[in-house]
């Protein structure tokens, strides 16, 4: 079986139950991760250490919180007081588990179906985002990583254009696919909402809802979007269900078209 994953956050119990639940089998089942493996939950390091020791059959796109852990660890920018990923800065196997992370993409084509953490912009079809993700990774996986994650922060350029430099599609690329809720028809991306789809900012959506998107055909798994509630639009599969904040884990089984939820196990 090939299972979807949404936020982990660092849940390890609760994690370790779903996969129980699922009846797991490392010989035969595949999982798919869609970002934000660590950060807020108490055990970062054991998630992490969890999926790369099954790294053979567990597989995982970049989310933003992830990427978070790799600029704090690399660069000159410290933790935020509500990061809670000490446990992989200053763990025997650190470079181990980053150089893990560094290799990770920012999106996986499955079977035609895409898995990201956050979502597409309405005008980026599958070959766009597969495209711009290979630009991202090829910067996280050149002996200049640290360089170009120090440049990586920031909300600009909102809106996507070929005549941008490669830092800034990189920039964009990052932004919209493991940060984006809401965003223009055109692209244009927004950050300071992340309530519910009837929350939008005057002249803004929630990505998946724009009318004539691109992968409106494709399947879309993602996570990232904890407060989504009601969402029944065709081919669109939030699975972050909040699991850090007292929800659930979820897992989306990719073979027989099902969820399997696990009720958050945090104190």
């Amino acid at each position: 079986m090939d299972y979807a994953i949404g936020d982990v956050q660092g849940c390890f119990k609760t994690l370790v139950a779903l996969l129980t639940k699922i009846k797991f089998n490392p010989d035969k089942d595949r999982i798919y991760f869609l970002g934000d493996v660590v950060n807020r939950g108490s055990n970062s390091l054991d998630v992490l250490r969890l999926i790369y020791s099954n790294r053979d059959n567990m597989k995982m796109v970049l989310g933003n919180h992830d990427f978070h852990l790799l600029v704090c660890a690399l660069t000159e920018r410290n933790p935020n007081k509500k990061d809670t990923f000490q446990d992989i800065l200053s763990a025997p196997d650190k470079v181990v588990m980053l150089d893990y992370l560094l290799q990770r993409p920012l999106a996986i084509d499955y079977k035609n179906a895409l898995l990201v953490h956050a979502g597409a912009p309405p005008k980026w079809g599958m070959t766009d985002v597969l495209e711009n993700s290979k630009l991202v990774e090829k910067n996280l996986q050149s002996a200049d990583a640290p360089i170009f994650l120090s440049k990586m922060y920031g909300d600009s350029p909102y809106i996507w254009d070929e005549d941008h430099s490669n830092e800034e599609k990189s920039r964009y690329a990052i932004n919209a696919l493991m940060r984006m809720r809401f965003c223009k028809e055109n692209g244009e991306l927004e950050f300071n909402h992340k309530l519910n789809t009837d929350k939008n900012p005057k002249g803004y959506r929630a990505w998946f809802l724009h009318s004539k998107r691109e992968m409106e055909n494709h399947k879309i798994f993602f996570g990232h979007w904890s407060t989504l509630q009601n969402v029944k639009t065709k081919n669109i599969y939030p699975m972050d269900h909040g699991c850090i904040w007292g929800g659930r884990l979820s897992a989306y089984n990719l073979t027989k078209n099902e969820i399997i939820s696990q009720q958050s196990l945090e104190s």
